[in-house]
C-alpha cells in the first residue's frame, strides 16, 4: 500500500501544475451528474411517484450509485485505460517489476478531478438522507455505508474484468460499458422498476441489487425486508471480486507481449 500511495501523490502533484485546467474538469465533472439529478427532480415534480417509489428514495439510490461509480474512476482509472498498456507494450515493464501488476495497474493513472462528482454525490446524499421518512438506526448506518464501499468493489471488479478482456483482444472493447456506464445508469433507480430478467442478471450474475435494491428495501423498512441479514448483502460485491481477479491472474499468465 506503501507503494500505491507513492503512485498516488506523484500523480496528483502532476495534475495539479495545471491548477486551472484541474479546477475546470472538476466542475465539469459535477455539472455532469447534476444535470441527470435535475431530469429525476423534474419527472417526480411532474408525475409525484415511480412505481411507488418518491423523490428522497429514489434520491437516495441515485447518490449511493454516483458516489461508488466517481469514487472508483478516481482510484481505479489504470483498469478502464488498461488497453493501452498493451497497446503501447507498457505492461511488460510492470511484469518484471517485483510488486504486484493489480497494485501497479492501480496505480498508473488517477482522476482526481473526479472529486466534482463525488461532491455533488455526496450532497444529494445528505439532502435525501436528512429528508427521507426513516427511523435511522445503527444498523442502518452500517447498511448505508456498505451499499456506497460494496458499489465501489463492484464497479472495481468490473473495471478489473473488462480490462482483462485486453489480454486476449489488444484493444479495449466498447461492449464493456454496458456494465460500467450501463450498470451506473440503470443502478441510480430502484431495480423494481425493470424487468424481471434484467432484475435477476443485475442480482445475480453482477450483484448491484445486493448494494443499492435490497439494502434499500431494509433502511426503508418495506414489508419482508425487515430481518437485519438484508443490512449485510452488500458485502456479496466481495465475492463478486474473486471471479474477476482470478480471470485477471488467467489473462497475465496469458499474455505474450504486443511487441511494441
Amino acid at each position: 500500500m506503501t507503494l500505491y500511495f507513492k503512485y498516488m501523490m506523484l500523480l496528483f502533484k502532476s495534475q495539479m501544475q495545471y491548477r486551472a485546467s484541474f479546477l475546470l474538469l472538476t466542475l465539469g465533472q459535477c455539472l455532469t451528474p447534476f444535470t441527470v439529478f435535475a431530469g429525476l427532480y423534474f419527472m417526480f415534480d411532474r408525475f409525484g411517484q415511480l412505481q411507488g417509489w418518491d423523490f428522497y428514495e429514489v434520491a437516495l439510490c441515485f447518490a449511493v450509485t454516483q458516489m461508488a461509480f466517481s469514487i472508483t474512476e478516481c482510484f481505479a482509472r489504470g483498469f478502464d485505460t488498461f488497453s493501452s498498456l498493451i497497446v503501447s507494450g507498457n505492461f511488460d515493464r510492470l511484469l518484471v517489476r517485483p510488486r504486484s501488476t493489480v497494485v501497479q495497474v492501480f496505480g498508473s493513472r488517477f482522476e482526481f478531478t473526479r472529486i466534482g462528482r463525488l461532491f455533488l454525490s455526496a450532497v444529494v446524499l445528505i439532502w435525501a438522507v436528512t429528508n427521507i421518512n426513516v427511523d435511522w438506526t445503527f444498523l442502518k448506518i452500517v447498511a448505508l455505508f456498505f451499499m456506497v464501499a460494496s458499489g465501489i468493489v463492484i464497479f472495481t471488479s468490473i473495471f478489473i474484468l473488462t480490462a482483462s478482456i485486453s489480454f486476449w483482444t489488444v484493444q479495449g472493447l466498447e461492449i464493456a460499458n454496458i456494465f460500467t456506464d450501463g450498470g451506473r445508469e440503470m443502478t441510480q433507480y430502484p431495480l423494481n422498476i425493470y424487468q424481471k430478467w434484467v432484475r435477476r442478471f443485475f442480482t445475480f450474475v453482477i450483484p448491484f441489487g445486493c448494494v443499492n435494491y435490497v439494502p434499500l428495501l431494509f433502511i426503508l423498512n418495506r414489508d419482508g425486508y425487515q430481518h437485519p441479514v438484508y443490512a449485510l448483502t452488500p458485502l456479496a460485491g466481495v465475492l463478486f471480486l474473486i471471479p474477476c481477479l482470478i480471470v485477471w491472474r488467467i489473462g497475465v499468465r496469458h499474455y505474450r507481449s504486443t511487441g511494441s
